[in-house]
């Protein structure tokens, strides 16, 4: 048989409206609390098919509420590409943003528990005190330094302060804000990674991870130590040539270990001058070996050498007063894994740490999970437990809590928000609300339900749907800083 391009036309037009006939026979049904379903339905089968609703209705999404975003953010960008062009010059500290350039009544605010003034007050207090410690913990959305670098970078060159904080010594990810280096022989051990096995001891420290440079015993005896050899390792600490220039300048390094059941000697060298030459505390609880430089070293090597290692919970890189601040990120985490460790290990860090102010950033790794409002309302409850044992181990810090960003799926080939997400935002909320926690909303303060695809439209988060790109991050960061710096300066 022949075919026409005719026929082939009409062959195509037919079966094109054979299709479209189908969609009126097509039903749509709930199922559970994320989304409805459309198609045809036998019995626990869904075969998927467009109704013909859904079909012909508009598939453009309401950018409105997104679209007025634009001003603000377009003066953020100018903004952060100041602030950066400062940098360059190290002697000029950037303070205040520039409200001339912004309207401040479209920034998202943060919210507060019941007596907010009291709570500012405290905060204003901490952030001003001669050394204040923030210790900012949160999932993915933390790798790299990311968003962590840019808040305290602004913090310092408001309240003073240098240096990057915490950086631990084996790295899954490149880390901007500091040049630390080590040997082949360390490995790291973090709680929060499902796919490793969990030390029995639980004492993972305030940064929920450690490092070492020898394989682990379950128990350690004269007969095994005499069989072992000693190993040396090696952790060398620099200055980043990526980070803002306040980030580049510390003279206090915190080495922070535990767990110490055999020798171990320690040396300090900077430009290979040697410094120190000391052994480490033999016990099995938690020290800090402290190393006072005068100025920012230029090349300094820290020489480890034992028969079994220590845990090593990281580096703190301070600056001699202000605020510092540490990133932990970590990837794949909930929040919910905290009060899982050793109290007594954590506390003992926390005393060492004194942090003043705690800030928690979770809740987008649930989300993808979350089947309806019951599992919304467990992990609210889940995730305050864990922050209030951490509080408990502070003495009066405040604490902020940052909420998931708008995260799409594809539903029905677009790109739409969780459908559980927008109620997860406001039940961690209101979970803040009634235990004293301050909350921002990046779920909001990036526009709201669908923001996500204009973010990526306008190349400020990445085609994941769920990350940030660098000038997003910036863009994010200093909306957030933005809507602290208002209530702790009392701008309406």
């Amino acid at each position: 048989m022949r075919y026409s391009p005719f026929k082939i036309l009409l062959y195509i037009i037919a079966t094109l409206l054979v299709m479209l006939g189908v969609t009126y026979l097509s039903s749509s049904k709930t199922v559970g609390e994320r989304k409805s379903q459309e198609g045809f339905f036998i019995g626990d089968m869904n075969i998927k098919y467009p109704t013909n609703e859904s079909f012909l209705q508009d598939q453009g999404k309401d950018r409105s509420k997104i679209r007025s975003l634009d001003s603000i953010v377009e003066n953020i960008e100018g903004l952060v590409k100041d602030l950066d062009k400062e940098e360059l010059t190290p002697e000029i500290i950037p303070k205040i943003p520039d409200f001339k350039k912004i309207d401040t009544s479209k920034v998202q605010r943060l919210t507060y528990p019941e007596d907010k003034y009291a709570f500012i007050q405290q905060l204003r207090q901490n952030l001003e005190s001669d050394n204040c410690r923030i210790i900012h913990y949160g999932d993915s959305q933390l790798e790299g330094d990311r968003i962590s670098a840019y808040l305290r970078n602004r913090l310092q060159g408001l309240y003073g302060g240098t240096g990057p904080g915490f950086v631990p010594i084996v790295q899954v990810y490149e880390q901007i804000s500091a040049n630390v280096t080590h040997s082949d022989n360390w490995t790291r051990h973090a709680y929060f990674d499902p796919t490793q096995k969990k030390f029995p001891h639980k004492k993972y420290g305030a940064y929920s991870s450690f490092s070492r440079f020898t394989k682990a015993y379950e128990s350690v005896d004269s007969l095994l130590l005499d069989s072992l050899k000693l190993q040396k390792a090696i952790i060398n600490i620099g200055v980043s040539t990526k980070s803002y220039s306040l980030l580049r300048t510390f003279s206090k390094i915190g080495l922070h270990y535990g767990n110490t059941v055999s020798p171990t000697s320690i040396k300090v060298f900077n430009d290979d001058v040697l410094m120190s030459s000391e052994n480490l505390i033999v016990d099995s609880t938690y020290h800090k070996f402290v190393i006072n430089l005068p100025t920012t070293p230029s090349n300094l090597k820290i020489e480890l050498e034992g028969k079994i290692s220590p845990d090593f919970y990281g580096l703190t890189l301070d600056g001699r007063n202000g605020i510092s601040l540490d990133n932990v990120a970590m990837r794949g985490a909930s929040g919910t894994i905290f009060a899982n460790t050793d109290s007594g290990n954590f506390q003992k860090m926390y005393q060492q740490l004194k942090p003043k102010v705690l800030i928690f950033q979770y809740g987008g790794n649930s989300v993808p999970y979350i089947k309806d409002s019951l599992e919304v309302r467990e992990y609210a409850s889940y995730l305050k437990n864990h922050i209030n044992w951490v509080k408990r181990k502070s003495a009066n810090a405040s604490v902020i809590f940052i909420g998931p960003s708008d995260m799409t799926t594809n539903d029905k080939g677009q790109m739409m928000t969780y459908s559980l997400l927008p109620y997860l935002n406001k039940m961690l909320q209101n979970m803040c609300k009634e235990n004293g926690i301050a909350y921002w909303s990046m779920f909001d303060a990036m526009g709201g339900k669908n923001a996500m695809q204009h973010w990526v439209d306008q190349g400020l988060a990445a085609t994941d749907y769920t990350h940030f790109s660098p000038s997003g991050t910036k863009i994010i960061s200093e909306l957030f800083f933005l809507a602290l710096y208002l209530d702790l300066t009392k701008i309406k």
